[in-house]
Parts: C-alpha cells; structure tokens; sequence
C-alpha cells in the first residue's frame, strides 16, 4: 500500500498494484521536477510540480468513484510535459502563445516509446483505451465545461497561493456530485461560487501580465538555447533544474543567452505598450460554465441562468494580449 498526503484531499491510500506501479515509475517520477506554471519562482513563488497535480486529479476522480481506467487515465494525463510546462509552446510556436496544446499533440506518441505501456499490459489493460481520453468526460472536457483537470488545478493554484480556504475546498467537493458523467454542482449558489473563484484564478494567475512575461521569455531562452544546441529536445524531457543547469554552463560565453537569462529572472525591467512594443505575447485564458442541480431537480448550466455570466463567459475565453517591449 501506499499513503501521500495531499494539500486538497487529505490522506490517500493506493491499494492497487497497478496504481503503485505507475505513480512509482520514472515517467510519473520525473514531474516532481516539472513546474506546474511553467519557470514560477521569479513570478509565482511556491507554486507546485506536475506530480502533486497528478496524484491531485487521480484522488479526485478516486474519490467520486471513477472507474478504475479513468483514475489511471487521470494519474499518466500530463506524462507529456516537457520540463518548464506550457512555456515550450513559446518556444517551438510561431503563434506567440496562442495554443498551448504541445503536449496534448505528442501525448499518444510520447506515452507509448514510454514503460507506461508495458505496465497497462502487465495488468491486462488496453493501451489503446487508456490513451484515447474520449473515453474519459470526468477527467477532461473542452471549454468552459468543469471536469476533474479544471477542478483540481484551481483549487490547488488556490489554496497554494492563499486565494482558497481548507474549508472552501471542502464546500466544493461536498456540493459536488456526478450525473451521466458529469460534474454537478448540487445548487446554483455552490456553482457559482466556484465559477467566479475560477475567474479570479484565470484572471491573477493563468492569464495575467505576470504569466505572459514568464511564458516568453523562458520560451525565448529555450527556443535560443535548441538553436544553439546548449541543450536538444530530449533534453526537455528531463526535469527544470536539470536543464537550467545545461544551459547556464554557457552563460559566461554567450552575451544573448545572458540577456535572454536575465529577462527571465525578471531582472530586466519592461512595460506593457500597445503603440510601442517589441513582442505580442498571447496567454491562454480560462473560464467555467458549471452545471448545477436547480430548484425543480433539473440541470442547467449556470449561463443559462445567471443573468449577465454569459457575456462574461465569451471575454474570458477569449485569449489575453499584451505588447510587451523590454528596457534593456
């Protein structure tokens, strides 16, 4: 058996020999060194890894009793991060941050050159089934439905950064329940309440000013560092501490590479300039519609009756941008 203890969910025992296997396996391992925001520490302090949000999704879904194919499909969903997360689509993406879908290109691929595979069929489970996250509605969902990647990464951004209470996280798993599988709120207040929680997050974190600084420019230095071959590929298949430390090996050589450091350290100052700017940056922006159990005992989407949600659902989704020009 093995016990973790998680920031949201308390203690959580893992019983089933597959489950240890991949949450001890070196795919799953390597995330404890993934960021989940991308390179936080000089513009989000004390973020957490892929890893924690993993065994955050599995524990969720384990929780509200999915099957057990679809708690696997929660643990290994985030496999295919490169090391500094959603800051590799700024790096081998011409569109300046306006999908962040690498991983999701490569998920299927990646998995199956990985020891997942071997470990699904080791317990008699179709690789196949397991890849093809259609089969999965409570772990992923497109915009702006809720599903359990949703749910668990805000709570998490939440609690970590202070913008969530213990006890807010235990309203909303206890107004939660699963109808045709999907995520119902039991009452319009509880999905509301966690609608606007999650705007919040969006708006401070996930597509804030702060995160398309920290998504250029460490996609900027990546992008320049591959160029170079300081580092390949395959090396962003290892951990962030592990290829920063590949790359700062050149910094006394190389003048662009310094500067391109510094910019990420946030030690070069900038501002934000419509009419006068070196980059447009575009941030992926996020917002829930969640579904709720109404008065009449039936289910309706909180648009549909929140006077005014709509209007705002169609402005968040839409991404973010910011013309940023450097001081240097």
């Amino acid at each position: 058996m093995l016990c973790y203890q998680d920031k949201l969910y308390g203690k959580i025992k893992i019983k089933k020999p597959i489950l240890i296997e991949l949450i001890n396996s070196p795919s799953l391992q390597r995330l404890k060194g993934v960021d989940q925001a991308g390179y936080s520490k000089p513009y989000f302090p004390g973020s957490y890894s892929r890893f924690e949000h993993s065994l955050g999704v599995f524990a969720l879904l384990k929780k509200f009793n999915a099957s057990l194919e679809e708690q696997i499909a929660g643990l290994i969903h985030d496999v295919s991060h490169t090391s500094f997360s959603h800051a590799i689509d700024y790096a081998l993406s011409e569109s300046s941050g306006k999908r962040q879908d690498y991983q999701d290109k490569i998920f299927k691929d990646f998995i199956k050159n990985s020891e997942i595979p071997k470990i699904l069929k080791k317990y008699n489970f179709d690789v196949d089934f397991i890849l093809d996250q259609k089969n999965f509605p409570l772990l992923e969902r497109p915009l702006p439905e809720v599903c359990a990647d949703r749910l668990d990464y805000s709570m998490r951004t939440g609690v970590v950064y202070g913008e969530l209470k213990k006890e807010e996280v235990k309203y909303f798993l206890e107004n939660l329940f699963i109808k045709d599988k999907r995520w119902v709120f039991k009452n319009k207040k509880s999905a509301k309440k966690f609608a606007y929680f999650f705007l919040k997050i969006n708006r401070k974190w996930y597509s804030s000013e702060l995160s398309a600084l920290m998504f250029q420019s460490t996609g900027q230095l990546l992008k320049y560092a591959l160029k170079k071959k300081y580092i390949s590929m395959r090396d962003l298949y290892l951990t962030d501490k592990i290829v920063l430390k590949k790359i700062k090996k050149y910094l006394p050589f190389d003048k662009k590479l310094a500067l391109l450091f510094s910019i990420m350290e946030r030690k070069v100052p900038f501002k934000i300039d419509p009419k006068d700017y070196d980059v447009l940056v575009f941030c992926k922006s996020r917002a829930v519609d969640p579904l709720f159990l109404d008065k009449d005992k039936k289910i309706y989407s909180l648009s549909s009756k929140e006077k005014g949600f709509q209007k705002i659902l169609e402005k968040e989704l839409k991404p973010k941008k910011y013309f940023i020009k450097w001081l240097i």
